[in-house]
C-alpha cells in the first residue's frame, strides 16, 4: 500500500507543478469563483458549454498543492463530458473524501474515480477536505448558477 500512496503523492505533486487547464477562457458560457477563507485558497472556474457538453474548461487562482491538484485533475476529468456526468463524478468524489476516518472505502469506489482516487487520502486530514473540494464546488456553482462565488464556509 505504501507504493500506491507514493504513486498518489507523485500524481498530486505533478498536477500541482504542471496543472492541466490552468488558463482563463476567452470565450466561455459559465463561470464561478470558489474561496476558502480559512486558508486563502481562491479559484475561478470558466466553462464553455456546447449544449450539455463541457467542451472546454479552465481555472486560475492560487492555493495549496491539494487544492490546485484537485482543480487540475477535476478539469481533466470533466472536459469533454456531459453536465450530468460531471455532476455524477462530483457526487462520487465528494462521497469518497467525506467518508469518515476509520470507515472503509470500497476499492471500486476509488477505482471509479480514476486518477482522482489519489485524493482519497485527504479524508484523513479533515482540514484539507475543503482544499480538495473547493474547485468542485465552484464547478457545480458554475453549472447551476453562473457568476456566483461559493465559499467553503457557507
Amino acid at each position: 500500500m505504501s507504493e500506491l500512496n507514493e504513486l498518489y503523492q507523485q500524481l498530486i505533486l505533478e498536477h500541482n507543478k504542471s496543472p492541466r487547464n490552468f488558463k482563463e477562457l476567452e470565450h466561455f458560457t459559465n463561470d464561478a469563483d470558489g474561496y476558502n477563507p480559512l486558508c486563502g485558497d481562491h479559484y475561478h472556474i470558466w466553462l464553455k458549454l456546447d449544449g450539455d457538453i463541457i467542451s472546454d474548461i479552465g481555472f486560475k487562482g492560487s492555493g495549496c498543492a491539494i487544492s490546485k491538484s484537485s482543480a487540475s485533475m477535476m478539469t481533466a476529468a470533466v472536459k469533454g463530458t456531459t453536465i450530468a456526468n460531471a455532476k455524477e463524478l462530483f457526487e462520487k468524489f465528494h462521497s469518497v473524501i467525506m467518508t469518515k476516518i476509520g470507515d472503509e472505502i470500497p476499492e471500486e469506489k476509488i477505482e471509479e474515480l480514476g486518477s482522482l482516487g489519489a485524493l482519497a487520502g485527504v479524508r484523513e486530514f479533515p482540514a484539507r477536505i475543503k482544499c480538495a473540494s473547493l474547485a468542485w464546488h465552484a464547478l457545480i456553482a458554475a453549472l447551476i448558477n453562473p457568476k456566483q462565488t461559493v465559499s467553503t464556509e457557507q
